[in-house]
């Protein structure tokens, strides 16, 4: 989430030194600079220096091949190598899933429009909110029409209303985020009963950015959100405890029911990303095809031209079919793509198929330095499989906000636990790094896509973006592998203050699949719901597109991936998006999305002081 952060701190230094820059600094400059923050902020989760590389360095028993204890220059080696093909495969997916599936991205969104209303850009502020909605929902924005100018001289005074909105919800969220910090049981309110709390993990964390995302996610998406919880937590989970398939506390990752549950989220996940990559290949066939037939059958917006005329020019003026766009009926309105950049501003495909090429010898090269035990042949397929992998990411952070990057690892880890052999001395650390190539490439083609969204809402050059995320790649592999290297020299890891717990999961699932493989019961129930999910896929997006009542497999799954705190505030904040549009329809609701926007930036900002608080060691309650 430090899309909105950098964004901040980057219109507050540059204004600082508007008087000593060449050239304005306008909301296109601080999508750049915001693009190069998070291209740098991410590397240390895409580069694993929070999760596998203390796994190997310190977690690795050496009946596994470790502990593997890497120099600093080949940590800055590693980074390099999975720094560029996330940034590279980022640049087709882009005109598929934001200029023709429209998905939300709705931190990207929201960062678009905080970046609007910093700078007084009122039509990108209404063009960031209306970006946030979906054609399903009832609210009619505002929108450059002849009726919107006549409401034109109260856009000052509604921007100075809604600059003050981001304030008071900003403060608000910070109070209650370091208020957080002193008395930390209010992240996980009992709100079900003690029992439902402590032996089910059914607990509410009030988190105000939680409630931000759900208002910009609204109540489709958090529903089905929703619906995963109950459906993983208040059904599976205790049927797997009672079953004796999880045995261990439910919380626990390899013989809880939360370690169980994740192998039949997973399963939704895969099945509906598959049904979607496929309809995204095959979608353009499906449209030729269909356009074709209802052309030869007459049912299109034109009449048959005559047989001399050779094209439009030659038709007589009064031909009733004359310059009428060539259209098929079957397409509608709400399947109409946005209109996308000027094709100078974009990223040539020479480029982009090169640079995969190039990133791609890159990545493998590094693997086979850096980490020597790894064979080649897994090398290749984790590079590949790391981008197909990628799509479902990018499509569960379009979707919910949410990029399921220890799911997508998970499923890595459980692949080349069939294709690299459990006789393999190094197969456990092989399996580690394998994972990362996967969660390397997911993670860093989501945060690309979120930053994309912003530029594309503002109106930013994504050729511009694409240069900015590679020099802050760069940067962000170098400077992550020395901090890394400082850190875990001056404190104990892991220990008291940085217990890498996403170290352990990550060494505990590789040595769960080599050791007896899923868990009883969950192969039965993982194909049974993703059979289930590629029917509702397949019915939301050809049959009865978009509708409701059929619920999103990503969304469901990261419901049932995560534990219930973390879905019912979402839950809350697009209850709170459909109240309000049911009262008040369209009106105030750019006014609704700044409030969101505060209330996310006011926890990511503040949580900062609460991490120096506990550098520090100061006490808690």
């Amino acid at each position: 989430m430090m899309s909105m952060p950098s964004s901040l701190v980057g219109f507050a230094v540059f204004k600082t030194l508007a008087h000593r820059l060449d050239y304005p600094f306008t909301a296109v400059e601080n999508v750049l600079v915001q693009t190069v923050a998070v291209a740098v902020g991410s590397m240390p989760l895409s580069a694993g220096f929070v999760g596998v590389i203390p796994a190997l360095e310190r977690l690795l028993t050496p009946a596994e091949g470790g502990p593997i204890v890497v120099s600093t220059p080949k940590l800055v080696f590693w980074g390099l190598g999975v720094a560029f093909f996330g940034v590279f495969f980022a640049v087709p997916l882009r005109k598929q899933v934001i200029i023709r599936e429209k998905l939300k991205f709705p931190s990207g969104t929201a960062t678009a429009l905080m970046i609007s209303v910093l700078h007084g850009d009122e039509k990108n502020t209404r063009r960031a909110q209306s970006a946030t909605q979906l054609p399903s929902q009832t609210t009619i924005l505002m929108a450059d029409t002849p009726e919107a100018d006549n409401v034109e001289h109260s856009e000052t005074a509604d921007w100075k209303k809604q600059t003050r909105m981001l304030f008071y919800s900003f403060a608000v969220s910070g109070v209650y985020t370091l208020f957080s910090y002193f008395f930390p049981i209010i992240r996980d309110l009992p709100i079900f009963g003690f029992a439902a709390a402590n032996h089910w993990l059914w607990t509410l964390n009030p988190s105000p950015a939680y409630v931000g995302q759900g208002i910009i996610m609204g109540p489709q998406t958090t529903a089905h959100m929703l619906f995963g919880a109950f459906l993983g937590w208040g059904i599976l989970s205790p049927l797997a405890k009672r079953s004796g398939w999880a045995p261990g506390p439910v919380g626990d990752w390899a013989t809880g029911s939360r370690g169980w549950l994740v192998w039949v989220s997973l399963a939704i996940m895969l099945a509906d990303s598959i049904i979607s990559l496929s309809g995204i290949m095959f979608d353009p066939l499906i449209r030729a095809a269909l356009g074709t037939r209802r052309l030869r059958s007459g049912q299109s917006d034109y009449e048959p031209l005559p047989e001399d005329a050779e094209d439009e020019e030659d038709v007589p003026a009064h031909y009733p079919g004359l310059r009428r766009r060539r259209t098929p009926r079957f397409e509608v309105d709400d399947e109409t793509p946005e209109q996308d950049a000027d094709p100078s501003f974009l990223v040539p495909m020479w480029v982009v198929v090169w640079g995969l090429v190039a990133s791609g010898i890159l990545c493998i090269v590094a693997i086979r330095v850096v980490f020597g035990q790894v064979p080649l042949y897994a090398t290749v397929v984790a590079f590949f499989l790391a981008l197909v992998l990628s799509v479902m990411g990018v499509r569960a952070l379009g979707q919910t906000d949410l990029n399921p990057v220890s799911g997508i690892s998970k499923l890595t880890q459980l692949i080349f636990a069939l294709i690299v052999p459990a006789s393999n001395p190094a197969a456990v650390a092989i399996n580690l790094v394998v994972g990362a190539v996967s969660e390397a490439g997911a993670q860093q083609a989501g945060d690309i896509m979120q930053d994309l969204k912003t530029g594309h809402v503002i109106g930013a050059s994504p050729r511009a973006q694409f240069y900015g995320q590679l020099i802050g790649s760069v940067f962000g592999a170098v400077v992550s592998a020395w901090a890394y290297r400082i850190y875990s020299a001056v404190y104990p890891i892991p220990g008291d203050l940085f217990q890498v717990p996403t170290a352990y999961v990550w060494i505990d699932c590789s040595r769960l699949v080599y050791g007896k493989g899923l868990p009883d019961g969950a192969w039965g129930f993982a194909m049974a719901f993703a059979g289930i999910f590629t029917v509702t896929t397949i019915l939301r997006g050809w049959v009865v597109k978009g509708n409701p009542w059929i619920p999103s497999g990503i969304a469901v799954a990261v419901g049932m991936y995560n534990t219930p705190s973390f879905t019912l505030a979402r839950a809350v904040g697009g209850g709170l998006q459909w109240w309000w549009n049911r009262k008040f329809g369209s009106e105030g609701q750019t006014m609704l999305v700044v409030l969101a926007s505060g209330l996310i930036l006011g926890e990511g900002l503040v949580s900062m002081a609460n991490l120096l608080m506990a550098s520090a060691g100061v006490p808690h309650f």
